[in-house]
């Protein structure tokens, strides 16, 4: 038989309730509704793997909106032009690329190193705070090199800001309304842009552009010559966050995956004695020699993607699973029940990193994987977050055992808004040999 147009509605549901409790109420929904469910009128849920990746490869019907975060600021010279702030995209784009990354391992790697070497042995430590600090170290060092020590206070309270805007609330305001958090997010782009723009002008005076991210933006094209200053510093807020937030969150599930399976992590001690003695030393052939390292990182970002919701809108009317989907109507996307589909993942509940490696230990792909996106709209920043994550798990597991404090109840709390993160996550890490 096939399908009506009217797609089922989720009983007892509606946004409200699946607000209360977000994940189970997705799973069910997935599990009784199928591929897509309706939420409510207008709202979709794109719940399996076949239906998300739908979604995210139609980018002409189901585009990726413009993050509110941190839209441009009113200059009084003007916003930059779509034009401007495609070639801001592509320029920045130079900079991520998997090659690019690769290049600079022998900076990442004593980075994420500090993290393990910093851990106070013997004590229960909160993780993610310093998680967060050695990766928006690390990712702003990628960034800015040299001047990344003067932007880090300013990135530090531009991801408090973000956390300020996103915090959930009662009443959902236009945007054109200035709410304190808005005023408050807009200060603290204003005072990282001005420390930014200094630094702009001194590498254009002297010519000396560098050779990070910054620099790459900075350097002219034959095509459109050097990028007026506006689309550089407009384009920076965003991503200067985004290079630590949601590699934090990832992080802390990887970290308590070391402790809960501890051969897993004797595996990942094993790949990561072959590391340089020095962090500086190490290569991206360093990291290709960590497929089992990599193999589990997947697996932890499976289970828990850190970005767990996606949200579209779709332009026109169009068809999805067989659904009728009026423009303007807005498709949730959900990598959380997309990645425990058992028709992509056998026993999709269970933590298994060998699945993302073939019968003779190399990587391989296996099912649907969703945590970066994919299609036209993917994480522009894929290959910094697994190259951080990569060296910072297996420098970890190389030098500790962790383990959780004692007690009948996770010492955590699940939070699901904008992404899932292990809250108050402790840990307590005991030397290896």
């Amino acid at each position: 038989m096939g399908r009506s147009n009217e797609p089922p509605r989720l009983p007892d549901g509606g946004f409200a309730a699946w607000s209360r409790d977000r994940l189970a109420l997705a799973r069910r929904g997935a599990d009784e509704c199928g591929d897509v469910w309706q939420l409510e009128p207008g709202v979709y849920v794109a719940a399996t793997a076949g239906s998300c990746e739908d979604v995210l490869r139609r980018a002409q019907d189901f585009p990726k909106a413009p993050s509110p975060l941190f839209p441009p600021l009113k200059q009084s010279d003007g916003a930059p032009t779509p034009e401007e702030r495609a070639h801001a995209h592509a320029a920045r784009m130079r900079g991520l690329r998997a090659q690019a990354v690769a290049a600079r391992i022998g900076e990442i790697a004593p980075r994420t190193a500090r993290f393990a070497d910093r851990w106070p042995r013997g004590q229960d430590v909160e993780v993610l705070p310093p998680l967060r600090h050695v990766l928006a170290e690390t990712g702003l060092h990628y960034l800015f090199s040299e001047d990344a020590p003067t932007l880090l206070p300013f990135a530090s309270q531009l991801f408090l800001a973000r956390e300020v805007l996103i915090r959930p609330s009662r009443w959902v305001w236009p945007r054109w309304i200035p709410t304190p958090a808005r005023r408050f997010r807009t200060r603290q782009q204003v005072a990282f842009t001005n420390a930014l723009r200094p630094i702009v002008r001194r590498r254009r005076s002297s010519g000396r552009l560098g050779d990070d991210l910054l620099g790459q933006m900075l350097r002219p094209t034959s095509r459109y010559g050097p990028l007026p200053e506006e689309a550089v510093l407009d384009t920076l807020p965003g991503i200067t966050v985004a290079t630590f937030e949601t590699p934090s969150r990832a992080a802390g599930w990887i970290l308590l995956h070391l402790a809960r399976y501890p051969r897993a992590a004797d595996r990942v001690a094993a790949e990561a004695a072959l590391l340089p003695a020095d962090p500086a030393a190490t290569t991206s052939t360093h990291l290709d020699c960590l497929p089992y390292t990599r193999a589990l990182i997947r697996e932890v970002l499976r289970l828990h993607p850190p970005s767990w919701l996606l949200t579209r809108r779709a332009t026109r009317r169009t068809q999805l699973a067989g659904y009728t989907v009026d423009a303007g109507s807005t498709v949730l996307v959900c990598p959380y029940t997309a990645h425990r589909d058992a028709r992509e993942h056998p026993e999709p509940d269970r933590f298994e990193p060998e699945r993302w490696l073939d019968d003779s230990g190399s990587p391989a792909k296996c099912g649907a994987f969703l945590s970066f996106g994919t299609g036209p709209h993917a994480c522009e920043g894929v290959a910094l977050a697994m190259a951080m994550l990569t060296l910072l798990t297996a420098q970890t597991a190389r030098r500790h055992h962790l383990s959780e404090p004692p007690g009948p109840e996770p010492g955590f709390e699940v939070t699901t808004f904008e992404g899932l993160a292990t809250v108050g996550l402790r840990l307590r890490a005991t030397p290896r040999g």
